[in-house]
């Protein structure tokens, strides 16, 4: 096999592993008991929490990930190195040690004074959205800034030139010269926190109709041994993943032919 054959054959033997894998999962039932799992209320609640729980953890992780991304692409300060290394902690320790952490956390001095006199996040909704705002901020952060570097300081010093404060370059500026990469950063760090499983479970627990998000439902329903319920959850993970990408590829086209 020729050297261009060769790489195509390793791209397609990925797509028939995943593939299969995902196909695998239709062996087990029909349409009918299907669309009975999926209908279901605890399937539904499972879905709006995970939705409800992802979105508001991208949104703070954006808040925050945004203004530190754009000070590690274009600032030196004290530092810098240490700060963008722990960017890496929750790429680098296993999801259920960064919960666990979060959960030893709580049961400090600082920890309970947050809890009894502001929210509780320990086997709470509230722990849920932590926890995955702690599983995606550091790759938030990472991705933004990676779009951020591709656009040249140069656009801004002009900007200042002209007349418009750092606040407006900004804003004016580099937003809408990096906004396709960081849609892009938004829409997978969302994706990664709908399919975040180990911090929440330590953090949160798996509370049925509480606690119970997508990933959560999912071993719950294999712990019951409920082989359909969690094909389907699994199902839709699925698809909300496929989905997610592919609205990364469309709007990155969308940007590009503007």
């Amino acid at each position: 096999m020729n050297f261009r054959g060769t790489m195509i054959g390793a791209a397609a033997g990925l797509f028939v592993f995943y593939f299969g894998l995902l196909l695998s999962l239709f062996f087990f039932f029909g349409a009918r008991e299907f669309w009975e799992v999926l209908t279901h209320p605890s399937t539904l609640f499972s879905i709006r929490l995970s939705l409800l729980a992802a979105t508001l953890a991208t949104f703070f992780a954006v808040a925050i990930g945004l203004p530190a991304a754009y000070a590690l692409s274009r600032f030196e300060f004290p530092g810098k190195r240490l700060l963008d290394t722990f960017l890496e902690i929750p790429m680098i320790i296993s999801p259920i040690a960064l919960g666990a952490t979060l959960l030893v956390f709580f049961n400090t001095p600082l920890g309970a004074i947050i809890q009894r006199k502001g929210i509780y996040f320990v086997f709470e909704v509230p722990g849920i959205i932590l926890a995955q705002f702690a599983t995606i901020a550091g790759l938030t952060t990472r991705l933004m800034k990676t779009s951020l570097d591709e656009i040249s300081p140069r656009y801004e010093s002009v900007a200042r030139s002209l007349g418009l404060s750092a606040w407006q370059a900004f804003y004016k500026v580099t937003l809408p010269l990096s906004l396709k990469g960081l849609i892009a950063s938004v829409i997978l760090s969302w994706a990664k926190a709908v399919g975040e499983f180990g911090a929440t479970v330590t953090l949160a627990g798996a509370m049925p109709g509480k606690t119970e998000t997508l990933p959560v439902a999912i071993f719950m329903a294999l712990g019951s041994a409920n082989v359909n319920k969690a094909i389907v959850l699994i199902l839709i993970l699925a698809l909300l993943g496929l989905f997610t990408l592919y609205v990364v590829r469309l709007t990155g086209k969308r940007y590009r032919y503007d």
